[in-house]
Protein backbone atom coordinates (compact mmCIF):
# COMPACT_ATOMS: atom_id res chain seq x y z
CA UNK A 1 0.00 0.00 0.00
CA UNK A 2 1.23 3.50 -0.75
CA UNK A 3 -0.07 6.79 0.59
CA UNK A 4 1.63 9.92 -0.66
CA UNK A 5 5.30 9.03 -0.14
CA UNK A 6 4.58 6.34 2.49
CA UNK A 7 4.97 2.67 1.55
CA UNK A 8 3.38 0.02 3.78
CA UNK A 9 4.27 -3.60 2.99
CA UNK A 10 5.58 -6.87 4.40
CA UNK A 11 9.29 -7.56 4.09
CA UNK A 12 10.25 -9.44 0.94
CA UNK A 13 12.08 -12.16 2.85
CA UNK A 14 14.95 -12.89 5.18
CA UNK A 15 17.19 -10.67 3.04
CA UNK A 16 15.29 -7.64 4.39
CA UNK A 17 15.84 -8.50 8.04
CA UNK A 18 18.50 -5.79 8.34
CA UNK A 19 15.94 -3.24 7.15
CA UNK A 20 13.38 -4.49 9.65
CA UNK A 21 15.91 -4.26 12.50
CA UNK A 22 16.78 -0.61 11.93
CA UNK A 23 14.43 0.25 14.78
CA UNK A 24 15.76 -1.02 18.13
CA UNK A 25 13.95 -3.50 20.36
CA UNK A 26 14.99 -6.30 22.69
CA UNK A 27 13.63 -8.99 20.35
CA UNK A 28 15.80 -8.00 17.38
CA UNK A 29 18.46 -10.60 18.20
CA UNK A 30 15.86 -13.39 18.14
CA UNK A 31 14.24 -12.58 14.79
CA UNK A 32 16.65 -14.54 12.56
CA UNK A 33 16.31 -17.73 14.60
CA UNK A 34 12.54 -17.29 14.75
CA UNK A 35 12.37 -17.01 10.97
CA UNK A 36 14.53 -20.12 10.55
CA UNK A 37 12.35 -22.04 13.01
CA UNK A 38 9.08 -20.93 11.42
CA UNK A 39 7.88 -19.00 14.46
CA UNK A 40 7.82 -15.94 12.22
CA UNK A 41 7.15 -15.49 8.54
CA UNK A 42 8.14 -12.60 6.25
CA UNK A 43 4.47 -12.02 5.43
CA UNK A 44 3.83 -11.42 9.16
CA UNK A 45 6.57 -8.75 9.37
CA UNK A 46 5.49 -5.35 8.04
CA UNK A 47 7.23 -2.03 7.54
CA UNK A 48 6.22 1.57 6.85
CA UNK A 49 8.82 3.34 4.75
CA UNK A 50 9.43 6.90 3.56
CA UNK A 51 12.00 6.40 0.87
CA UNK A 52 14.79 4.42 2.54
CA UNK A 53 13.79 5.47 6.07
CA UNK A 54 11.97 2.98 8.27
CA UNK A 55 9.37 4.94 10.24
CA UNK A 56 7.36 2.08 11.78
CA UNK A 57 7.23 -1.71 11.83
CA UNK A 58 5.28 -4.57 13.34
CA UNK A 59 5.45 -8.36 13.55
CA UNK A 60 3.44 -11.30 14.80
CA UNK A 61 4.88 -14.44 16.43
CA UNK A 62 3.63 -18.01 16.72
CA UNK A 63 4.84 -20.70 19.13
CA UNK A 64 5.20 -23.33 16.37
CA UNK A 65 5.58 -23.38 12.57
CA UNK A 66 2.10 -24.88 12.12
CA UNK A 67 0.36 -22.31 14.35
CA UNK A 68 -1.37 -19.07 13.29
CA UNK A 69 -0.15 -15.70 14.65
CA UNK A 70 -0.48 -15.87 18.44
CA UNK A 71 0.94 -12.55 19.62
CA UNK A 72 1.62 -9.15 18.12
CA UNK A 73 4.94 -8.76 19.90
CA UNK A 74 6.62 -6.06 17.82
CA UNK A 75 5.24 -2.58 17.16
CA UNK A 76 7.87 0.10 16.83
CA UNK A 77 7.99 3.71 15.71
CA UNK A 78 10.87 6.00 14.85
CA UNK A 79 10.79 7.58 18.31
CA UNK A 80 13.50 10.08 17.42
CA UNK A 81 11.10 11.67 14.92
CA UNK A 82 8.05 11.52 17.18
CA UNK A 83 5.02 13.53 16.00
CA UNK A 84 1.23 13.12 15.96
CA UNK A 85 1.52 12.10 12.32
CA UNK A 86 3.79 9.20 13.31
CA UNK A 87 0.98 7.70 15.38
CA UNK A 88 -1.26 7.98 12.32
CA UNK A 89 1.36 6.13 10.28
CA UNK A 90 1.54 3.36 12.89
CA UNK A 91 -2.26 3.10 12.94
CA UNK A 92 -2.32 2.80 9.16
CA UNK A 93 0.41 0.16 9.30
CA UNK A 94 -1.50 -1.84 11.91
CA UNK A 95 -4.83 -1.72 10.08
CA UNK A 96 -3.29 -2.57 6.70
CA UNK A 97 -1.21 -5.46 8.00
CA UNK A 98 -4.08 -6.82 10.09
CA UNK A 99 -6.41 -6.87 7.09
CA UNK A 100 -3.79 -8.69 5.02
CA UNK A 101 -2.61 -11.25 7.61
CA UNK A 102 -5.60 -12.13 9.79
CA UNK A 103 -8.86 -13.75 8.65
CA UNK A 104 -11.71 -11.29 8.16
CA UNK A 105 -13.70 -10.83 11.35
CA UNK A 106 -11.20 -12.71 13.53
CA UNK A 107 -10.27 -11.30 16.92
CA UNK A 108 -6.68 -10.03 16.65
CA UNK A 109 -4.04 -11.75 18.78
CA UNK A 110 -2.96 -10.09 22.01
CA UNK A 111 -0.30 -7.39 21.96
CA UNK A 112 2.71 -7.79 24.25
CA UNK A 113 5.69 -5.50 24.79
CA UNK A 114 8.75 -5.88 27.01
CA UNK A 115 9.72 -2.67 28.77
CA UNK A 116 12.24 -1.55 31.39
CA UNK A 117 11.36 -1.91 35.08
CA UNK A 118 10.05 1.34 36.50
CA UNK A 119 9.05 2.57 33.07
CA UNK A 120 6.28 4.74 34.47
CA UNK A 121 8.81 6.83 36.42
CA UNK A 122 11.04 7.49 33.39
CA UNK A 123 9.55 10.10 31.04
CA UNK A 124 11.20 8.73 27.88
CA UNK A 125 10.33 5.10 28.62
CA UNK A 126 6.77 6.04 29.51
CA UNK A 127 6.32 7.98 26.26
CA UNK A 128 7.50 5.00 24.19
CA UNK A 129 5.00 2.71 25.89
CA UNK A 130 2.11 5.19 25.79
CA UNK A 131 2.59 5.91 22.07
CA UNK A 132 2.26 2.21 21.26
CA UNK A 133 -0.70 1.85 23.60
CA UNK A 134 -2.40 4.76 21.83
CA UNK A 135 -2.03 3.02 18.47
CA UNK A 136 -3.50 -0.20 19.89
CA UNK A 137 -6.33 1.65 21.65
CA UNK A 138 -7.30 3.33 18.38
CA UNK A 139 -7.67 -0.19 16.96
CA UNK A 140 -9.94 -1.28 19.81
CA UNK A 141 -7.51 -2.94 22.22
CA UNK A 142 -7.47 -2.38 25.98
CA UNK A 143 -4.82 -2.91 28.61
CA UNK A 144 -5.22 -6.41 30.01
CA UNK A 145 -2.36 -6.58 32.52
CA UNK A 146 1.07 -5.35 33.56
CA UNK A 147 3.50 -8.18 34.20
CA UNK A 148 6.81 -8.44 36.02
CA UNK A 149 9.59 -10.56 34.52
CA UNK A 150 12.17 -12.13 36.82
CA UNK A 151 15.54 -13.78 36.33
CA UNK A 152 17.65 -16.10 38.51
CA UNK A 153 21.37 -16.37 37.79
CA UNK A 154 23.88 -19.08 38.79
CA UNK A 155 25.65 -18.22 41.99
CA UNK A 156 22.45 -17.02 43.61
CA UNK A 157 21.70 -19.24 46.62
CA UNK A 158 18.81 -21.64 46.13
CA UNK A 159 16.55 -21.88 49.19
CA UNK A 160 16.87 -25.18 51.03
CA UNK A 161 13.78 -27.41 51.31
CA UNK A 162 11.64 -26.41 54.27
CA UNK A 163 10.64 -30.00 54.93
CA UNK A 164 6.96 -29.06 55.06
CA UNK A 165 6.14 -30.64 51.71
CA UNK A 166 7.04 -33.74 49.75
CA UNK A 167 7.50 -33.68 45.98
CA UNK A 168 6.81 -36.29 43.34
CA UNK A 169 6.64 -36.30 39.53
CA UNK A 170 3.36 -35.60 37.74
CA UNK A 171 1.51 -38.80 36.97
CA UNK A 172 -0.16 -37.96 33.65
CA UNK A 173 -2.06 -35.28 31.75
CA UNK A 174 -5.31 -36.00 33.55
CA UNK A 175 -3.81 -35.56 36.99
CA UNK A 176 -2.18 -32.23 36.15
CA UNK A 177 -5.21 -30.83 34.30
CA UNK A 178 -7.37 -31.67 37.32
CA UNK A 179 -5.01 -29.74 39.61
CA UNK A 180 -4.80 -26.87 37.12
CA UNK A 181 -8.60 -26.72 37.13
CA UNK A 182 -8.69 -26.50 40.92
CA UNK A 183 -6.09 -23.71 41.18
CA UNK A 184 -8.13 -21.50 38.83
CA UNK A 185 -10.53 -20.87 41.69
CA UNK A 186 -9.68 -17.41 43.01
CA UNK A 187 -6.71 -17.05 40.65
CA UNK A 188 -4.89 -13.70 40.56
CA UNK A 189 -3.69 -14.26 36.99
CA UNK A 190 -5.35 -11.83 34.57
CA UNK A 191 -5.13 -14.13 31.55
CA UNK A 192 -6.75 -16.97 33.48
CA UNK A 193 -9.48 -14.67 34.78
CA UNK A 194 -10.16 -13.54 31.21
CA UNK A 195 -10.36 -17.16 30.07
CA UNK A 196 -12.86 -17.92 32.83
CA UNK A 197 -15.23 -15.28 31.45
CA UNK A 198 -15.42 -17.30 28.23
CA UNK A 199 -15.22 -20.95 29.29
CA UNK A 200 -15.43 -23.32 32.28
CA UNK A 201 -12.32 -23.84 34.40
CA UNK A 202 -11.85 -27.44 33.23
CA UNK A 203 -11.74 -26.33 29.59
CA UNK A 204 -9.39 -23.42 30.34
CA UNK A 205 -7.00 -25.79 32.14
CA UNK A 206 -7.11 -28.38 29.36
CA UNK A 207 -6.47 -25.77 26.67
CA UNK A 208 -3.50 -24.33 28.55
CA UNK A 209 -2.03 -27.81 28.94
CA UNK A 210 -2.56 -28.75 25.29
CA UNK A 211 -1.57 -25.38 23.79
CA UNK A 212 1.40 -24.63 26.03
CA UNK A 213 2.68 -27.23 28.50
CA UNK A 214 2.43 -30.20 26.14
CA UNK A 215 4.79 -28.50 23.68
CA UNK A 216 7.75 -28.01 26.01
CA UNK A 217 10.51 -30.31 24.81
CA UNK A 218 12.26 -30.43 28.19
CA UNK A 219 11.79 -33.58 30.31
CA UNK A 220 8.39 -33.92 31.94
CA UNK A 221 9.96 -35.69 34.87
CA UNK A 222 11.09 -32.20 35.95
CA UNK A 223 7.45 -31.38 36.72
CA UNK A 224 6.56 -31.74 40.39
CA UNK A 225 3.44 -32.12 42.50
CA UNK A 226 3.77 -31.03 46.13
CA UNK A 227 1.96 -33.03 48.79
CA UNK A 228 1.43 -33.00 52.54
CA UNK A 229 2.97 -35.73 54.64
CA UNK A 230 -0.30 -37.60 54.22
CA UNK A 231 0.05 -37.47 50.44
CA UNK A 232 -2.65 -34.90 49.76
CA UNK A 233 -1.84 -32.54 46.83
CA UNK A 234 -0.95 -28.98 47.83
CA UNK A 235 0.10 -27.61 44.44
CA UNK A 236 2.52 -28.06 41.56
CA UNK A 237 5.44 -26.44 39.78
CA UNK A 238 6.39 -26.77 36.11
CA UNK A 239 10.10 -26.11 35.44
CA UNK A 240 10.78 -26.28 31.70
CA UNK A 241 12.68 -24.92 28.73
CA UNK A 242 10.88 -22.92 26.08
CA UNK A 243 12.46 -21.99 22.75
CA UNK A 244 14.56 -19.30 24.40
CA UNK A 245 15.27 -19.93 28.10
CA UNK A 246 14.88 -22.26 31.06
CA UNK A 247 11.71 -21.09 32.79
CA UNK A 248 9.38 -21.56 35.70
CA UNK A 249 6.37 -22.08 33.46
CA UNK A 250 3.63 -22.47 36.06
CA UNK A 251 3.18 -22.54 39.83
CA UNK A 252 -0.20 -23.34 41.35
CA UNK A 253 -1.38 -23.74 44.94
CA UNK A 254 -4.75 -25.34 45.65
CA UNK A 255 -7.21 -22.94 47.31
CA UNK A 256 -7.35 -24.90 50.59
CA UNK A 257 -3.59 -24.52 51.05
CA UNK A 258 -3.12 -20.85 50.16
CA UNK A 259 -1.77 -18.28 52.58
CA UNK A 260 0.73 -20.69 54.14
CA UNK A 261 3.85 -19.80 52.17
CA UNK A 262 3.76 -22.86 49.92
CA UNK A 263 4.49 -20.72 46.83
CA UNK A 264 8.04 -20.31 48.15
CA UNK A 265 8.45 -24.07 48.60
CA UNK A 266 7.22 -24.76 45.08
CA UNK A 267 9.40 -22.05 43.52
CA UNK A 268 12.46 -23.31 45.39
CA UNK A 269 11.85 -26.86 44.16
CA UNK A 270 11.49 -25.73 40.55
CA UNK A 271 14.60 -23.56 40.84
CA UNK A 272 16.63 -26.47 42.28
CA UNK A 273 15.60 -28.72 39.39
CA UNK A 274 16.65 -26.21 36.73
CA UNK A 275 19.81 -25.09 38.56
CA UNK A 276 20.94 -28.74 38.61
CA UNK A 277 20.95 -28.66 34.78
CA UNK A 278 23.75 -26.04 34.84
CA UNK A 279 21.55 -23.46 33.10
CA UNK A 280 22.84 -19.93 32.38
CA UNK A 281 19.66 -18.32 33.77
CA UNK A 282 16.09 -19.04 34.77
CA UNK A 283 13.28 -16.76 33.64
CA UNK A 284 9.80 -16.37 35.12
CA UNK A 285 6.95 -13.86 35.16
CA UNK A 286 3.87 -12.93 37.14
CA UNK A 287 1.21 -10.25 37.05
CA UNK A 288 2.07 -7.04 38.88
CA UNK A 289 -1.08 -7.56 40.93
CA UNK A 290 -0.01 -11.02 42.11
CA UNK A 291 1.84 -9.68 45.13
CA UNK A 292 2.40 -13.07 46.87
CA UNK A 293 4.08 -14.51 43.78
CA UNK A 294 6.24 -11.42 43.22
CA UNK A 295 7.39 -11.54 46.84
CA UNK A 296 8.24 -15.23 46.48
CA UNK A 297 10.46 -14.49 43.49
CA UNK A 298 12.30 -11.78 45.42
CA UNK A 299 12.82 -14.07 48.41
CA UNK A 300 14.20 -16.79 46.14
CA UNK A 301 16.85 -14.47 44.70
CA UNK A 302 15.15 -13.64 41.41
CA UNK A 303 15.78 -10.12 40.09
CA UNK A 304 13.03 -8.06 38.45
CA UNK A 305 14.90 -7.35 35.22
CA UNK A 306 12.05 -6.42 32.87
CA UNK A 307 8.36 -5.56 32.75
CA UNK A 308 5.70 -6.31 30.16
CA UNK A 309 2.34 -4.95 29.12
CA UNK A 310 -0.37 -7.05 27.50
CA UNK A 311 -3.27 -5.55 25.58
CA UNK A 312 -6.23 -7.49 24.21
CA UNK A 313 -9.41 -7.10 22.18
CA UNK A 314 -12.52 -7.87 24.19
CA UNK A 315 -10.75 -9.97 26.83
CA UNK A 316 -10.82 -7.66 29.82
CA UNK A 317 -11.14 -9.66 33.08
CA UNK A 318 -14.06 -7.50 34.21
CA UNK A 319 -16.26 -8.21 31.21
Amino acid sequence: MTKNDLIVRPIAGREELELFCRLPYVLNDELADDLDAGRRRPEWMWVALRGERLVARLAWWAPRPDAPPAVLDTLDLDDAARSPELLDVASLLLSTATAAVLPAGAQPPEYARFIPPGWREDEADRQVVEDRMTVLERAGAELLVDRLRFEWRPGTPVPEPSGRLSFRPVGDRGELVELMTLVLEGTLDAHSRADLTRMPAARAAAEQYDDELAHYRSPRDWWRIATTRDGDPVGFVIPARNNYNPIIAYIGVLPAHRGQGHIGDLLAEGTRILAAQDVPRIRAATDAGNVPMARAFHRAGYAHFQSEINMAWGRSPGE
